[in-house]
């Protein structure tokens, strides 16, 4: 017994002592993209601008109204959607699940294009409700059309199911681009998920939820590694599992919306982060968790600097980025999952 103490308590001094190193790696990386950009300043100057800011001085003027805002941005959406991911592939007992595949992104971006075609888009305050309208009900639709398969909700139906409900939103959002043009011009450059001329008030907006998600989604950590065993193993360890499922759902449209509002529909993101932490962490996730929220923001950091500086002076949208480096990880896993 106080072998498997031992044990228990090594794993997780490991674990806590990872959280400064990738703590430092984000810092890192958050000045570097700061730094980053079609006027390349030293890391000094962005110290200086961030700790003893001048208002006079024109570098620290681009720093805190363009690229700080930028950053913030990048940090948070990574943070959100690699944290709703790693959730989604605990509850759901799929190591493919994220908010894209399983169509929350499609949904809640959809539920955007469909509001400003039929009105005029009311004040943005509103857009990361009707985001989150549109997720949850996608989310329903797909919970929904894969229990209504042969052997209810498996990973694979709602990965199908999921996939099907992606594309046809897809259809529906081009044919309204369409009909309507002056919809497409405005939310062109959003809807491929970019960070590029993002307003900072979005994300004062969206901010506190966000934060509540996350704290919510850490409280909740050790109830999820129960339930990724299986709803008759939580059960058994005293977890009710239904008011858990519609806790975690919730923080995962919340999550979704809120990142969708701030940048468009950022893809694979929250597929590929949980699987790199499992690597070093395991399956806990008590730690699953911070360490999601943490290397998915340094991810979308470093993702953002290569959109950047890719074909430089000119860039690419953030998440067509992420797309490309996502699609083959994913192509992997799913050979992995067929073996």
């Amino acid at each position: 017994m106080s072998a498997t103490t031992d044990h228990h308590g090594t794993r997780h001094l490991a674990a806590a002592s990872g959280i400064p190193i990738t703590l430092g790696v984000a810092a890192l990386l958050f000045a570097l993209h700061i730094a980053v950009g079609a006027k390349p300043l030293p890391l000094a100057t962005v110290f200086e601008a961030i700790f003893a800011r001048n208002t006079e001085v024109f570098d620290h003027m681009i720093i805190w109204e363009l690229r700080l805002p930028r950053a913030l941005i990048a940090v948070t959406v990574g943070a959100a959607l690699a944290v709703s991911g790693a959730l989604m592939q605990g509850v759901t007992r799929n190591p493919l699940a994220d908010p894209g595949l399983l169509g929350l992104l499609a949904g809640a971006s959809f539920a955007v294009v469909a509001t400003s075609f039929f009105i005029d888009l009311p004040s943005m305050q509103f857009l990361p409700w009707i985001a989150a309208a549109g997720a949850l009900a996608t989310a329903l639709v797909v919970y929904v059309i894969s229990s209504l398969a042969p052997g209810g909700a498996t990973p694979l139906t709602l990965t199908l199911a999921g996939a099907a409900i992606t594309a046809f939103l897809a259809a529906l959002t081009s044919v309204m681009h369409l009909l309507n043009e002056d919809t497409f011009e405005n939310l062109r450059v959003w809807l491929t998920g970019s960070l590029a001329g993002r307003d900072i008030a979005m994300l004062w907006i969206t901010g506190p939820w966000i934060a509540i998600a996350l704290l919510a989604a850490l409280a909740l950590g050790r109830q999820v590694t129960a339930l990724a065993m299986g709803d008759e193993v939580a059960k058994g360890l005293g977890v009710r599992t239904g008011p858990l499922k519609v806790q975690l759902l919730v923080t995962v449209v919340v999550l979704t919306a809120c990142s969708v509002a701030l940048a468009g529909p950022m893809g694979f993101v929250g597929l590929v982060i949980p699987h790199v932490v499992r690597l070093f962490v395991g399956s806990d996730y008590r730690w699953i968790v911070p360490y999601s929220a943490i290397v998915g923001a340094a991810y979308l950091l470093g993702i953002d600097i290569i959109a950047r500086v890719a074909i430089a002076p000119r860039e690419i949208s953030t998440g067509i980025i992420t797309a490309m480096v996502g699609a083959p990880v994913f192509i992997q896993l799913v050979r992995m999952r067929a073996k």
